[in-house]
């Protein structure tokens, strides 16, 4: 039987070759088929997957094309009600869309960082700071669950439908929660559960990497939040998350048939998950 530290380690990496992958190709996928947890084929695909969760038009104008690989759930930088000045980290930063979103909000006396496990997406994302013109962004190298960042630090958290892909969620709550200064915010935007999914679903790498192998049944999701401290724990947004978002209709076949159900069968555990929006504060 393997440990619960190895299989940690054997998702991790395969989430990590995800991502390095979408970062190299410029195709995003964080799920087995170009069109995975969110991804789109093209910028213009893209863009209308992002409107779809709640980016606007605007918005996307006002970053580097490069930025958006569509790989989000929803946009927690316009919700996180960032103000000039303020100092914001972002979990999971990918190629830097809320990044550069959070930065216009903080202005040149605020500072954004961004945190990402996978070099060749800092590669990317550290290009698209040098195109965007900001000077008041950076990216380092690291995970969520063993921040990079000094305890006190920052006046805002957002992070982008990647807490889910964490094998390790209690302790990216608690870390968050200890980089955070007091009376500090916290607001993500995830995908949970309403109700549980087979288990031979939750075990499959397939499943794990398009975002829905490791997403909580939401009221423990809230619940994880509060247990690292945090009060006034709040979902400002839920909405149905497509399931053509999760697993397009390429990689559905594969996914259905290594966990012998039918597409229907796969589709209807696929309608369970939910995009949320969750805002959360560190007592002050």
């Amino acid at each position: 039987m393997r440990s619960k530290r190895t299989t940690g380690d054997r998702v991790k990496k395969e989430v990590r070759d995800r991502y390095a992958r979408a970062a190299r190709t410029g195709s995003p996928c964080c799920g087995p088929a170009p069109r995975a947890c969110g991804c789109g084929e093209s910028v213009g695909v893209r863009d209308e997957t992002s409107r779809k969760i709640g980016y606007s038009s605007e918005e996307l104008a006002a970053i580097p094309p490069d930025a958006n690989l569509g790989l989000g759930c929803g946009n927690p930088a316009a919700l996180a009600g960032l103000r000039p000045g303020e100092v914001a980290l972002d979990l999971g930063a990918g190629a830097g869309i809320d990044c550069f979103l959070a930065a216009r909000r903080v202005g040149p006396r605020g500072r954004v960082i961004g945190v990402d496990m996978t070099p060749e997406m800092l590669d990317r994302a550290r290009a698209n700071a040098r195109a965007s013109g900001l000077s008041n962004v950076e990216f380092r190298l690291g995970e969520i669950e063993n921040l990079p960042v000094a305890d006190g630090s920052v006046d805002v958290i957002i992070s982008n439908c990647v807490i889910n892909l964490s094998t390790d969620k209690p302790r990216v709550f608690r870390e968050a929660f200890r980089v955070l200064r007091p009376g500090g915010r916290l607001m993500v935007s995830d995908l949970a559960l309403k109700k549980p999914i087979p288990r031979g679903l939750r075990d499959s790498a397939e499943a794990y990497v398009a975002c829905i192998g490791g997403a909580l049944l939401k009221d423990d999701y809230l619940v994880l939040i509060r247990k690292a401290g945090f009060r006034e724990v709040a979902v400002v947004t839920e909405r149905d998350y497509p399931a053509e978002l999760v697993l397009d209709d390429r990689a559905a076949p594969g996914v259905a048939g290594k966990l012998g159900m039918t597409r229907a069968k796969l589709a209807r555990h696929l309608a369970s998950v939910v995009s949320l929006s969750v805002r959360a504060s560190k007592p002050g």
